[in-house]
């Protein structure tokens, strides 16, 4: 199974617009393309997951640079996800300014 990223797709892009592209280089498993969560709006980029590698491959070096919807998009193998250093927990009061309070 190969992972692909799918890079500078346009706020409109849809996921059967991306498949479509893909499906005519072999089986796509699965598309997301990742939108806002506030807006639902379409952030530019998402995945293509295809299961036999050799047209994963043969996907990427057609569509890299192929525009959709006017935009040159950036197709590669997606890298794994990097762990995020930091961790959570509590950050305090975010510096800002105490507020005097009359009870």
């Amino acid at each position: 199974m190969k992972n692909i990223f799918v890079g500078n797709l346009s706020f409109g892009a849809t996921e059967d617009a991306v498949r479509s592209m893909f499906e005519a280089y072999g089986t796509v498993d699965r598309v997301s393309v990742v939108t806002d969560r506030e807006t639902g709006r379409a952030r530019g980029f998402g995945f293509v997951e295809m299961s036999v590698n050799d047209e994963a491959e043969r996907a990427i070096a057609a569509l890299n640079g192929r525009e959709l919807d006017g935009r040159a998009l950036n197709i590669n193998e997606a890298r794994p996800k990097e762990e995020r250093g930091g961790g959570g927990g509590y950050r305090g009061n975010g510096g800002g300014q105490r507020q005097n309070r009359r009870w």
